[in-house]
């Protein structure tokens, strides 16, 4: 079977693992800081926050906005539900904004359409690495004082306007579980400018305590420490982190290799009517963290199930997050975006890893050609 994605593992990976491992320091040791130096360094941000995945990587984001009850946040529908479901964790209320047609990402005239005095911040979503349109998106912010934070979870290494993401907004958030662009297993990390967010987010994965001299009310000597605020155990391991750092120093590469996966999908699809390829918006670099294409005048269902059955393993990325029973019963029965509704009626996930050989690639567009043409 073929994936549609799967991490990269080498052996210089697994050694500075078991370096680790035969170290004095498995969690809460000098890999962490160095694993944020790194990220933090590769796109250009003052301070980085390595924490236990991407889904609490946004809870901390929205914890250090000031989310709270009575507070909504304008997100996209098109996307994993953390990117809502961290609005809850804060008792805030997620609003869903259409998405673009063309580039799936959150459009920013309906983010204007939803916008009320209750608005306290704007979660950008990179869906599949390609970046929104961060220009309107900081003009909308800027005239209603809004905070933004980007889910970059797709991202690392995406360039918008000469910009890696990550340093766009006031918060960007990665996660680096085993399909992304890098992994630690399970991880994530929060960027940002701001000391204050970063200090926040810092005491937030750690139980709210801390052994700063500067931020404790006393100190009653060496062994001293307090906690500030109600914080959660979202803390990452040395030997997650220790993996992150060997595969920073692939990025690079992987994303190289993805780009020219990306190119020959595109060339064999260009002449396919039933297939819209990806689109890209001008003066950006995608991340290419998924290949996702569209699948017309066909069943959906059918081509997915027949591309399962000829081992490729598929996927859609994503149900919009208000059809879920949750948000179903929680709220969101009458909430339609359109553009959204439309475009998960048929989109597919093709595979897309940096160790996809040419002639699994062959394979499958081979398979998908035949699929939509003889479906």
């Amino acid at each position: 079977m073929i994936p549609y994605g799967r991490q990269t593992i080498e052996e210089d990976d697994i050694q500075a693992v078991v370096d680790v491992l035969r170290s004095d320091y498995l969690t809460t040791g000098p890999k962490i800081a160095e694993f944020e130096k790194m990220v933090a360094d590769y796109v250009g941000a003052k301070y980085a926050v390595a924490i236990s995945n991407g889904t609490s990587a946004l809870h901390a984001a929205c914890f250090a906005a000031g989310i709270q009850a009575g507070d909504e946040v304008i997100t996209t529908p098109l996307t994993f539900a953390a990117s809502a479901n961290c609005v809850l964790y804060c008792g805030g209320t997620p609003v869903f904004a259409d998405v673009n047609p063309k580039t799936y990402n959150i459009d920013p005239e309906d983010i204007r359409r939803k916008i009320t005095n209750k608005t306290k911040a704007i979660i950008a979503v990179h869906l599949a690495g390609q970046p929104c349109d961060m220009d309107e998106i900081h003009k909308i912010a800027k005239e209603h004082d809004l905070i933004v934070i980007e889910d970059g979870a797709h991202a690392l290494g995406s360039v918008y306007k000469g910009k890696k993401v990550g340093t766009l907004s006031d918060m960007t958030t990665f996660s680096f579980h085993p399909v992304k662009p890098i992994t630690t297993g399970e991880g994530g990390m929060i960027v940002t400018d701001n000391k204050e967010f970063y200090q926040k987010m810092m005491l937030f994965r750690s139980h709210g305590i801390t052994r700063d001299e500067n931020l404790m009310t006393r100190n009653d000597g060496p062994w001293f420490y307090q906690q500030l605020d109600l914080g959660y155990n979202y803390r990452i391991t040395d030997i997650q982190c220790a993996l992150g750092c060997s595969q920073m120093k692939k990025l690079d590469r992987f994303l190289e290799r993805r780009k020219e996966i990306v190119a020959r999908y595109n060339e064999a699809f260009a002449d396919c009517e039933n297939i819209i390829t990806p689109y890209q918006l001008p003066e950006t670099e995608s991340g290419w963290h998924l290949y996702i294409v569209q699948v017309t005048n066909c069943d959906r269902r059918k081509v997915f199930e027949a591309l399962r059955e000829h081992g490729i393993a598929v996927n859609v990325h994503y149900i919009p997050v208000y059809m879920h029973p949750y948000y179903q019963e929680h709220g969101y029965k009458d909430v339609h975006c359109r553009n959204a509704e439309e475009i998960y009626s048929h989109i597919i996930s093709l595979p897309l890893y940096p160790t996809l050989t040419m002639e699994e690639q062959d394979y499958v567009i081979q398979q998908v050609c035949e699929c939509t043409k003889n479906e």
